[in-house]
């Protein structure tokens, strides 16, 4: 394990931007899988990652992440309610991500303490989130919403906002984003293939990680 991995300082949204350039977005079907899927996400470089609530062992593989995996900076997605929220505060999430950006999620997440990237996909959207004192931000879903152009657009207007695109981000357009300036990082979902999980490959996701954490802005 590096000892880089080990000293991320995870005070807003704007430190999760940081920490990789690709946050992996992973659905696990068992707790029993995310701990060494999360090891072997480290070991090739990535320390982070978003579990999902897209599946029943969500809540159960952020608590398990976040007490083994010493070094991984472990955040709970897809977190569409309020009572969410809590739940995964309680499990011991260090960061929130969100789909979108209704008021009473918006409120719960902000005011739970903990980092958030909430989803924002017009300016609109990213101008509530900006009045709510959030400068970085989850901007999905990326390409149907517009892509690497909207972004580009976007920073003219608004240069204080910083962005993890995600939604249809690949391994072939992850460098196009991350070389805009106000792209931080990007999520993605190739990093942990469905098959791979299914089986233990964890070798496979390894390899998989250390590719993303070579991809750097131009």
């Amino acid at each position: 394990m590096s000892p880089v991995a080990q000293h991320h300082e995870i005070r807003s949204g704007a430190d999760v931007l940081d920490v990789s350039p690709v946050i992996p977005v992973v659905v696990v079907e068992s707790a029993e899988q995310a701990v060494p899927l999360a090891q072997a996400l480290l070991r090739g470089g990535i320390p982070v990652i978003e579990i999902t609530l897209r599946s029943e062992a969500g809540l159960a593989a952020i608590e398990a992440v976040a007490n083994e995996v010493e070094g991984m900076v472990v955040g709970a997605g897809t977190v569409l309610t309020p009572e969410q929220v809590g739940q995964v505060r309680d499990a011991g999430a260090q960061f929130i991500v969100t789909p979108g950006s209704p008021p009473r999620l918006l409120e719960a997440a902000v005011g739970s303490g903990l980092p958030l990237l909430a989803g924002a996909g017009t300016l609109t959207e990213m101008l509530t989130l900006a009045e709510a004192g959030l400068t970085a931000m989850k901007f999905f879903p990326a390409e149907a919403s517009g892509g690497r152009a909207y972004l580009s657009s976007v920073a003219g207007p608004c240069p204080h906002l910083r962005f993890c695109p995600t939604g249809g981000v690949t391994p072939e357009n992850a460098r196009d984003y991350l070389a805009l300036p106000n792209v931080g990082c990007v999520g993605g979902s190739w990093l942990t293939p469905k098959d791979a999980v299914a089986q233990g490959d964890w070798a496979r996701i390894e390899s998989l990680a250390a590719q993303a954490a070579s991809l750097r802005s131009a």
